[in-house]
């Protein structure tokens, strides 16, 4: 009993709130560019300024003594190594481990190409552009996605357990099983247990996503995370701080980021194809001619060979794609849809299956009155005055939309009798009208008062109401459907979405409700964060070649779900940091809509990509076949192909509208 009292003085001097359990913590925003970003910025103008300094060196010592020209050769050297040593290492890497055809062997044998016929001014040029567009694509991607700190609130810095016969301040990590923990209201649960003094509720939304707290009394489970709402209570611990539900969503985050794949850009794909063609291709060139025609000059044909090399450079490619992709993040940025990076707009381009949350994602989270059901003797009217009178004081998110709907109706907020009003924890509450007696809440509170009623399973979360001993009904309530979620699921249809699938935490009752309204088809329920990873990971197994998977959410809950998506887009409106951070797209806004429309922004960004590589492409053709027969110079290659890159340049500018 001692245990006990000192539970109850503790929790009456603390208050309501503790600070260091309650203190959230807000995901870092960068500012400015990083040091990397610098340095590379740093590398490139050195390059491009020595490149522009040999560049002249060498049109002066045309004609002049070899010193000169070494000079100047030197100097170029030095630039184009600044600029691409990096390039060059990853494609001698690359070819060690058998990837040898990629975007950087062709760039490393053009540029290299292009020193070997002297055009050493084009081999700087070349590299300084590929690596401007890296820059571009990278700096999209700026915001880092490895950081949980928002996840760690779920865990508090320190529990008060009962040794000794007191209570006293610990890390949750020097906890053991059996140990007494005492949670005041306000506070996070430390350690996954079970409630043994006590009676109040659980906030449970950021482990399951519900909405509606949880009954807690003397055998309620309680997880790492909990919070308790409206009164201390006695937890005893089942398992270490390190084997909470808490460190689960850490490590589940941790873990699911690990293992998602990086999603190829597509001008990397398009690379496996191309660098190889036109590789072979100048191949044939300075070989087939000399050994097939009589009297044709292997140097004469190795010259073209190494002019078509040069021409191949995808500079055009290089610098339009990359800026595709930052016009198409820019675009969606200024509509609140903040994409981290253009291999994300690529995974969004190819959404075939899309997997939402319910709870703030499709559905508002807000309770609402639905229907009012009153027993013989009584009506509508009386039930919900009755419903209003007894939850006159309280705090309880059903209490309050009970108030918010009496008083939708124009009239006042009707008084109990004073000094009546009694919440009754783990219940309902209770209080007097006119001297009756008025009773809410769940059905337990009807079998504690021993009110006579009729058992009903109901499609929603219900709020039962006696008076003066007496059945008077109930009211059902739910959280309402995003006005524009129906049109927003009708438009993924129309992008080709062919799978929607909603996971919640939610009970069984209040997600079919919600998925019958929206026609989504697949649900599953009753989901914690491992049950969704788990089914996510099923998924995106049948999934598998067939489409990218992307899922929404905004809860803490989520944060494991959207970090092992192929993308994660996270409700930034409303979402938690943590879900904010683990996610690949965050949007500003709370609105379903938002997420057709980045799905929307990034298969057009994808097609302007597509229209800028096939011109960039007709192009180069045309002048690899003038070069392959000696009808084309080396200057009029690089002006058709600075020519191409402007104009592939303006027309990735449209991915900002």
């Amino acid at each position: 009993m001692a245990k006990h009292n000192d539970a109850r003085e503790l929790a009456e001097e603390a208050g309501s709130s503790c600070a260091h359990c309650r203190v959230q913590v807000k995901a870092p925003v960068p500012a400015g560019l990083s040091p990397s970003q610098k340095t590379e910025l740093w590398r490139l103008g050195v390059s491009l300024a020595l490149g522009v300094a040999g560049f002249f060196l060498w049109e002066g010592a045309k004609g002049g003594p070899t010193l000169s020209k070494a000079l100047a050769a030197l100097v170029l050297g030095v630039a184009y190594l600044i600029a691409g040593y990096d390039v060059l290492w990853g494609a001698l890497r690359n070819i060690a481990r058998g990837r040898v055809f990629d975007e950087l062997f062709l760039m490393s044998i053009a540029s290299l190409g292009a020193f070997a016929i002297g055009a050493m001014e084009e081999a700087v040029g070349v590299m300084v552009f590929y690596k401007l567009g890296e820059f571009l694509q990278e700096g999209a991607a700026a915001k880092s996605r490895g950081s949980i700190r928002a996840l760690l609130a779920l865990r508090p810095d320190k529990a008060r357990a009962f040794r000794g016969g007191a209570w006293l301040e610990l890390a949750p990590d020097e906890l053991v099983p059996g140990d007494l923990v005492l949670v005041r209201p306000g506070e996070r649960v430390p350690v996954d247990g079970e409630v043994t003094e006590g009676a109040g509720s659980f906030d449970t939304s950021a482990m399951t996503g519900e909405s509606m707290p949880r009954e807690a009394s003397a055998g309620s489970e309680a997880l790492a995370g909990f919070i308790a709402r409206d009164a201390a209570l006695t937890i005893v611990a089942r398992k270490p701080a390190r084997e909470s539900s808490a460190a689960r969503i850490i490590e589940l985050v941790e873990n699911a980021s690990k293992s998602k794949a990086k999603t190829e850009l597509f001008i990397s794909r398009f690379a496996r194809w191309y660098t190889p063609g036109v590789v072979f291709a100048a191949l044939a060139v300075a070989i087939l001619p000399p050994l097939l025609v009589q009297g044709q000059a292997f140097s004469v044909w190795a010259y073209r060979a190494l002019v078509m090399l040069v021409i191949s450079c995808p500079c055009a490619f290089v610098v339009s794609v990359p800026l595709g992709y930052f016009a198409g993040l820019g675009g969606a940025a200024r509509r609140g849809i903040l994409i981290k990076g253009a291999s994300v707009l690529d995974a969004l381009a190819d959404a075939g299956t899309v997997v939402f949350d319910k709870t703030g994602t499709l559905t508002d989270g807000k309770f609402r009155v639905n229907e009012l059901i009153p027993a013989d003797g009584f009506s509508a009217d009386e039930v919900l005055r009755g419903a209003a009178v007894a939850g006159s004081h309280s705090n309880h998110p059903l209490a309050q939309a009970v108030r918010a709907a009496w008083l939708a109706t124009g009239r006042p907020q009707p008084g109990c009798d004073e000094g009546s009003y009694q919440e009754i924890p783990g219940h309902g509450t209770r209080a007097l009208l006119d001297g009756r007696e008025v009773l809410a809440g769940g059905d337990r509170i009807l079998h504690l008062k021993n009110i006579e009623h009729r058992c009903e399973e109901a499609p929603d979360t219900v709020i039962h109401i006696a008076m003066a001993g007496s059945y008077a009904g109930r009211i059902e309530l739910g959280d309402s459907v995003k006005r524009d979620a129906r049109e927003a699921l009708g438009e993924l249809a129309r992008l080709g979405v062919k799978r929607v699938a909603m996971l919640t935490g939610d009970a069984m009752a209040p997600a079919q409700r919600a998925a019958g309204i929206l026609g989504i088809n697949e649900l599953h329920h009753g989901l914690l964060p491992e049950g969704k990873l788990e089914r996510l990971e099923r998924i995106l197994a049948e999934e598998r070649d067939r489409g990218k998977v992307i899922v929404v959410g905004d809860g803490i809950n989520d944060a494991p779900v959207l970090a092992r998506a192929d993308a994660g887009i996270a409700m930034g409106g409303a979402g938690s940091d943590a879900a904010v951070e683990s996610a690949d797209v965050v949007l500003m806004t709370d609105e379903p809509m938002r997420v057709a429309e980045a799905i929307s922004r990034a298969k057009r960004t994808r097609r302007i990509v597509i229209q800028n590589i096939v011109f960039a492409l007709g192009v180069k053709l045309a002048f690899l076949g003038f070069g392959a027969f000696g009808l084309a110079a080396m200057w009029e290659a690089v002006i058709a192909d600075v020519g191409v890159a402007l104009l592939a340049v303006l027309n990735a500018t449209r991915a900002l509208k």
